[in-house]
């Protein structure tokens, strides 16, 4: 079926196919002069596995300063923290007092040395406490408590006039004026001092020997056993989680008949209610 010439075309095809792949055994195209170095090869595998301990580096979760006053139950455990030491420096917490160094810490949570060693480092505590300035012996209150009528009104009282409290700063007492005023008409009570981040309770008792709350703050008080979650909720340390068990606990006992039962309320923050109480009335 094919020509003469198209079978010569054919046949010198397939030759020049056979020549080609005889040459891949016969011909050695491999070169003489690349050599393998040893020094080199190691040099890269240290490379590699520098590379992969950096990477392994960067993937771990990073850890930053933190106020080991506000730990959570997470982070806790993330820090090595066992459920008993969390718990321990969370009832410290709620009673309204304040770790301020690490030996404080160690102290309240009972945590190892070597597991405070590790984590004391990341502290980061408020500048007042960290850096706190000198005391000054000039013009401040003596330690004697004063009469109603000796006292100055805590509604009307000045940040320099705070500052003569001793353990009494400049941020501290610009923290009072600021918290008081955040209020129309400032405290209700003294019982409000305790609200104001940084004052300890020790701190707390000097500034009531000095100052008291005579001009307060005019309110409606809310009846406990037919306020509205609505109501509720505008009480200082009362949620709506809060306000919904509170209702619950009503609607149980069928009224209330003393704040004493609130503290059968599930998560009702009780080392609050002395401030809560100012708010409420039963009838």
């Amino acid at each position: 079926m094919f020509t003469k010439q198209q079978r010569n075309g054919i046949f010198l095809l397939l030759f020049l196919i056979i020549a080609l792949q005889s040459s891949y055994y016969y011909i050695d195209l491999s070169s003489d002069n690349y050599a393998f170095s040893e020094a080199e090869y190691a040099l890269y595998q240290e490379e590699i596995a520098a590379l992969k301990l950096k990477k392994i580096e960067e993937n771990k979760p990073k850890l930053f300063p933190f106020n080991p006053n506000f730990i959570t139950d997470f982070k806790g455990y993330t820090l090595g923290m066992s459920n008993e030491e969390i718990d321990r420096l969370h009832k410290f917490r709620a009673s309204n007092q304040w770790v301020n160094s690490a030996k404080d810490f160690q102290r309240v949570t009972k945590v190892s040395d070597s597991l405070l060693a590790s984590m004391s480092p990341l502290f980061k505590f408020p500048e007042w406490v960290t850096h706190p300035k000198p005391s000054r012996n000039y013009n401040t209150f003596t330690n004697s408590p004063k009469s109603y009528d000796q006292k100055i009104d805590l509604n009307m009282a000045t940040a320099k006039q705070l500052q003569r409290v001793n353990g009494i700063g400049e941020k501290l007492s610009d923290r009072i004026v600021s918290f008081r005023n955040k209020f129309n008409d400032g405290f209700i009570a003294d019982v409000q001092l305790q609200d104001v981040y940084g004052l300890s309770p020790e701190v707390v008792e000097r500034v009531l020997q000095q100052f008291t709350v005579k001009t307060p703050r005019k309110i409606e008080k809310i009846d406990l056993n037919t306020a509205t979650m609505e109501q509720l909720v505008t009480i200082q340390h009362i949620d709506y989680e809060i306000a919904s068990e509170i209702i619950e606990q009503r609607t149980l006992r069928e009224g209330f008949n003393s704040f004493d039962e609130l503290s059968k309320v599930k998560e009702f923050p009780i080392h609050k209610i002395d401030i809560i109480k100012l708010y409420l009335k039963l009838e």
